[in-house]
């Protein structure tokens, strides 16, 4: 195969286009969404089955423990709906999902990383993947959108404990942003060509003679709020390499686009909400800036085509979908590892050493480049801060973000968060590789099998959910030590932000002066765009030089 310089460069074009032409129409529909105070019928219903009073707003901590005691009870009933898989309908003739993997499974669903480590068409029927993943696709990609609106309210409000609700909040989110763009989204992959259905379909050759099953299911509709949630999931084990999961070049252009819609549109909407479309602005560039070089990296590092599997192939072909080609692969694999969407149309581990490298960088950066849904509009806002800090600093002043002073005590929750992920990555990887037994679930030798653990726990603990094909981590302990790394890599970063926003909240609002360093503008983005990097840099080089790096200077 290939690569086609020409080809890479028209998508990315088009890519870009479109979601300039969406990112203030959707980031308006946004602000409007969560500025508002009207509910729809559906969201009434919901509350009063919920027993939700919507006209009560709540403190950081109660809308923290709202979360958490959502989530929780999410994961006890999709692990349970799981085991009892064979009584229920639905069940395609399979027994109940093996403990450690419908544990694994119920986690990396509801924390939004879609991590698999079963074979879905042999382990999961129609009523799970409908009425149990497809739902946490809508579910967790809400969870968030809520934070971010949550933290946009502690930067724009004054003199108040009060963030919102998150029960009326993750109602809008669902009803009015999620479900009808799945709905178009849907409809869309069917026209190009996704299966939609409820039945598997016996085909026969009329020239051999040979009889074969082909597999059916709601697929389109799953596959929509897969990659618009940036949850990563795939209906069939060979995700978005699947030709009845993604079947055509155009519509794996479609799923890049939808992966990017929301994450690029937030931005708008943060601008709109803090009065300033200038913040919003800026934010979006670094954004762009940043998807922009990982895509044209992760391209470079795919043409150059080094790489056992590739030079065992005698060129780019193992590991990459023939019917997509190596360009639209490029573009697909780096959208997924800076969004936090994980889905994936080429065998990860089949990249160049160095391409596999950009991957896990990708995330590394905390993937805010557009990032998740929510999660990387916050993580960016997070940086934006020790940035403003940064500034500060420089000019003997006391930090200001949008009138709102960085104390020691935001500082701290700052600091915190940046810390978290990198903190579960490398303990949890350094402690899996001294264990021989586990790491003989990593087949590779030598640098590659390094890096096999390392972008498993990265994957893990950013919520991603992609993964080097040649690990296998269906065992008690990769099961667990993942399940937690998705867990803490989740929640803790959220509990963060939410205090983070708590705080700023309660301030009084400062006017600019003279001295007041802007947020805004493209020094500003330089420095916000120079502070994301070097925070991965300084956490990330050396685990990164002992497996991608070394691997790729090896060849």
């Amino acid at each position: 195969m290939v690569f086609s310089t020409a080809s890479f460069i028209t998508q990315i074009v088009v890519l870009l286009l479109v979601l300039l032409l969406l990112h203030k129409p959707l980031g308006l529909y946004l602000e409007r969404v969560f500025s508002g105070t009207e509910s729809s019928r559906p969201e009434r219903l919901f509350y009063r089955l919920a027993g939700v009073d919507a006209g009560t707003e709540q403190s950081w901590t109660v809308y923290l423990r709202s979360v958490l005691v959502f989530s929780a009870v999410s994961i006890l009933m999709i692990f349970l709906l799981q085991r009892l898989q064979g009584v229920l309908p639905g069940s395609n003739d399979l027994p109940g999902v093996d403990p450690w993997i419908a544990m694994n499974t119920a986690v990396s669903f509801v924390t939004n990383t879609n991590w698999q480590t079963y074979v879905p068409e042999a382990t999961v029927g129609i009523f799970v993947q409908m009425c149990l993943l497809a739902v946490q696709n809508f579910l967790s990609a809400a969870v968030g959108i809520v934070v971010v609106v949550a933290l946009i309210r502690g930067i724009m409000r004054t003199k108040t404990d009060r963030l919102g609700n998150f029960w009326v909040d993750l109602a809008r989110a669902s009803f009015r942003v999620l479900l009808p763009l799945a709905t178009v989204g849907a409809i869309a992959l069917v026209i190009g060509g996704v299966v939609q259905n409820f039945w598997s379909t016996e085909v026969t050759s009329a020239a051999g003679g040979v009889t074969q099953v082909i597999p059916g299911g709601p697929v389109a509709s799953q596959e929509a709020i897969k990659v618009l949630g940036t949850n990563g999931g795939g209906y069939f084990n060979a995700n978005s390499a699947h030709p009845l999961e993604n079947p055509s070049i155009f519509t794996s252009m479609f799923q890049v686009f939808l992966i990017l819609l929301i994450p690029s549109a937030l931005p708008y909407m943060y601008g709109r909400m803090v009065g300033d479309q200038r913040q919003g602005y800026t934010i979006a560039g670094v954004m762009a800036a940043l998807w922009l070089t990982s895509t044209a990296l992760m391209g470079w590092a795919v043409a150059s085509g080094q790489g056992t599997a590739t030079a065992a192939a005698s060129g780019l072909g193992e590991g990459f979908e023939q019917r997509l080609g190596p360009a639209a692969s490029s573009i697909f694999a780096a959208s997924t590892t800076l969004t936090s969407t994980g889905a994936v149309n080429v065998a990860h581990d089949s990249l160049s050493p160095l391409a596999g490298g950009i991957a896990m960088l990708n995330m590394m950066l905390g993937e805010v480049a557009p990032g998740g849904t929510g999660s990387g509009l916050y993580g960016m806002l997070v940086l934006a801060i020790i940035a403003v800090f940064i500034a500060g600093l420089m000019v003997g002043r006391t930090p200001e973000f949008l009138g709102k002073k960085i104390g020691p005590r935001e500082m701290k929750l700052a600091a915190l968060y940046i810390l978290v992920t990198p903190t579960l990555v490398l303990a949890m990887a350094g402690v899996t590789v001294l264990l021989p037994d586990v790491v003989a679930n990593a087949p590779a030798s030598g640098p590659h099998q390094f890096s096999e653990v390392l972008y498993a726990f990265t994957s893990g603990a950013n919520n991603n959910g992609s993964a080097f094909g040649g690990i296998t981590s269906s065992g008690p302990y990769l099961s667990v030590m993942l399940g937690i790394a998705m867990l803490l890599g989740r929640f803790l970063p959220i509990a963060l932000v939410l205090a983070l926003a708590g705080s700023l909240a309660r301030q009084r609002k400062i006017p600019a002066s003279s001295g007041t360093v802007p947020s805004h503008g493209w020094l500003f983005g330089s420095l916000l765009l120079s502070v994301t990097v070097i925070m991965t840099a300084l956490s990330y080089f050396p685990a990164l030089a002992l497996g991608p790096l070394a691997e790729g200077l090896l060849k």
